[in-house]
């Protein structure tokens, strides 16, 4: 350590000689004093080849510019200045002496350490780090101003604002399950005659569909006339329990007509006529578009079967997909902006009407439902179209940008910038993220703090490191106290 030190006050007391002395000396002239450093370490200079007390490694010579050779009347200074450097040296050797050693790490892994002397996992000798010399306590890492400023340290300020985002997805337009008819009777027959012969046909309620004859419905309408004709005839009957019977009779026969979706009108229309009807005319029950047609003309049609489907175009619902992030920012009864390709510059707004309560397993997506009013029928099933939802979850929210949030799985990390090159890790519990990529903050900060949000991986990593370091020497506390209550 003795001649590392006099080394260097020797560089010194030469290079200030030679910024002033005569420039008129040649450099590197023979007899010129050349010198040694190592290139890992450029602090360490000798006057004569060897090794890097440090980290081992062969020194190299220094360029010839830094080479000179000492004139007579420097050599007094240079030997002052070496015995100066000398005394500093013993004196640091012997305050060193003084002092315990902590533990020991790697010259060029300052992670590695160590209890116990010996080599690094590059082959190198550990240091010592003696008492005064271990980092800090607590979690809280100082690092030069300087160096902030080289590795590229940026900072922001936590504040409130306005928080909102902007949810852009696609969808496609379906049809609204609420408004679809199935058309189909509940007795077998054969289809006569058709009112409506093509798929997408517009029908309107009440409009006649199809005539059908079915045995089983000649058959009740002669039992219903029988009854009628019957309760008729006793209606003045002077036994009571004629005439309830007669009612009765009519009743169960008028009741198996309206099982069988025969309406009054029809009822009543057979009681005025007095005689069976070979055929019966079914009409639509709803208003809209024929969307699917399984009646032929002519052909049998057994009990059960669909024959139409009609769908009431005058609302449409949309599915949209949004990813599971984007939930906290979509409700029920939220307004929803529409746009389609084929109509540039048109916007139609709707509302969100349902939120599934489950995820697609292969997209893993959640699937909404929105509601569109269609009067104009533009919108028509199956388009593809553009969705847009602006959600706003208020005005004075605690915010933070995305970036200076540093996630390992386990937690969420942030750090505070104390000033006066001062850094401090903090645990934080974090909401969704807004607009510009900033982050809602429920716990951890508060106003007016300011936060680094760039090379904060460097600052964790230097935090790790003297945890780390501060665990091991915690241990080795314990350890000791340990050994001496047992003496």
């Amino acid at each position: 350590m003795f001649r590392y030190i006099k080394t260097i006050g020797l560089v010194l007391v030469i290079l200030f000689a030679f910024s002033c002395g005569s420039g008129d000396g040649e450099q590197g002239a023979p007899g010129d004093k050349q010198l040694y450093s190592c290139g890992m370490h450029p602090q360490v200079i000798q006057d004569e080849p060897g090794n890097c007390p440090i980290c081992g490694m062969k020194l190299t010579p220094l360029k010839s510019a830094l080479v000179v050779t000492p004139t007579a009347e420097h050599e007094h200074s240079l030997d002052a200045h070496a015995d100066m450097a000398g005394d500093v040296g013993k004196a640091g050797n012997g305050r060193k002496k003084d002092k315990k050693i902590l533990y020991w790490r790697a010259p060029m892994k300052p992670a590695y350490i160590s209890e116990q002397p010996g080599k690094s996992p590059m082959g190198m000798d550990l240091i010592p780090v003696y008492e005064g010399e271990e980092v800090a306590s607590g979690s809280t890492i100082s690092i030069d101003p300087v160096t902030v400023q080289n590795i590229g340290v940026r900072t922001a300020e936590v504040k409130r604002q306005p928080f909102s985002r902007i949810i852009r997805t696609v969808g496609h337009i379906d049809y609204d399950e609420e408004s679809l008819y199935n058309i189909n009777i509940k007795f077998s027959g054969w289809i006569e005659k058709l009112f409506v012969g093509r798929t997408g046909d517009f029908v309107r309620k009440g409009q006649p569909l199809f005539e059908i004859y079915s045995p089983e419905l000649v058959t009740t309408q002669a039992e219903y006339l029988l009854a009628y004709k019957n309760q008729q005839r006793l209606t003045k009957s002077e036994f009571k329990e004629v005439r309830m019977g007669a009612q009765s009779l009519l009743k169960a026969t008028r009741q198996r007509l309206r099982f069988w979706d025969i309406s009054d009108n029809q009822i009543e229309a057979l009681e005025r006529m007095g005689e069976v009807q070979r055929t019966l005319t079914i009409y639509s029950p709803a208003e809209g578009i024929i969307i699917h047609k399984n009646a032929i003309e002519g052909s049998y049609t057994k009990a059960g079967m669909d024959l139409f489907r009609v769908a009431d175009l005058s609302t449409v619902w949309v599915y949209a997909h949004i990813f599971e992030y984007e939930l906290p920012w979509i409700k029920v009864g939220q307004k929803v902006q529409m746009n389609l390709p084929y109509i540039p510059g048109r916007q139609f707004e709707g509302r969100v009407d349902y939120i599934y309560p489950y995820l697609d397993a292969k997209t893993r997506d959640v699937k909404i439902r929105v509601v569109f009013d269609n009067p104009a029928m533009e919108l028509k099933p199956n388009m593809y179209v553009n969705i847009t939802i602006a959600s706003n979850a208020g005005d004075n929210v605690l915010v933070i940008p995305s970036e200076a949030i540093i996630r390992s799985g386990r937690r969420n990390l942030v750090f505070i910038d104390l000033g006066k090159g001062k850094f401090r890790p903090q645990d934080v519990i974090i909401g969704p993220e807004g607009e510009d990529a900033m982050i809602k903050v429920l716990t951890g900060l508060e106003e007016g703090q300011r936060i680094v949000t760039s090379a904060h991986f460097l600052l964790d990593s230097e935090s790790r490191l003297r945890e780390a370091i501060q665990k091991m020497l915690d241990a080795k506390k314990i350890n000791t106290a340990g050994v001496e209550d047992r003496r």
